[in-house]
């Protein structure tokens, strides 16, 4: 089950993990993506803090940590293929994280949540 955060992000719980990409409204907003600065493997990050650049034709933006954990994966065909976010946000994901004791993903929103969101 998918879940959304309000800066566009999706959530899918993966075991103990979490993979993070963007939306397609994300993507849509952002236009032609052309660069792509993922997190180092092995990292610490905090919720809210920016861990990845994305840069389109239209502006620079930032993902940030939708929570707590360690980095424990990254797609490393993106940086190559920054394009990919645009032609599938879904299945171009960013990041995995194995969460921090006590986050998860239950607070976040769903679909019809998120539809309502954008509109």
């Amino acid at each position: 089950m998918l879940k959304y955060t309000e800066d566009h992000e999706w959530l899918k719980q993966d075991g103990d993990e979490v993979v993070v990409g963007i939306t397609a409204h994300a993507s849509e907003q952002l236009g032609d993506v052309v660069f792509v600065e993922l997190p180092e493997v092995g990292r610490e990050v905090a919720k809210g803090e920016e861990i990845v650049v994305i840069e389109s034709v239209k502006a620079a933006s930032d993902i940030v940590a939708p929570i707590a954990g360690v980095i424990t994966a990254v797609n490393e065909d993106l940086p190559d293929t920054p394009g990919a976010v645009n032609d599938d946000p879904m299945k171009a994901w960013f990041f995995r994280i194995k969460p921090a004791e006590g986050e998860g993903i239950d607070g976040f929103m769903d679909e019809a949540a998120y539809n309502a969101l954008i509109g």
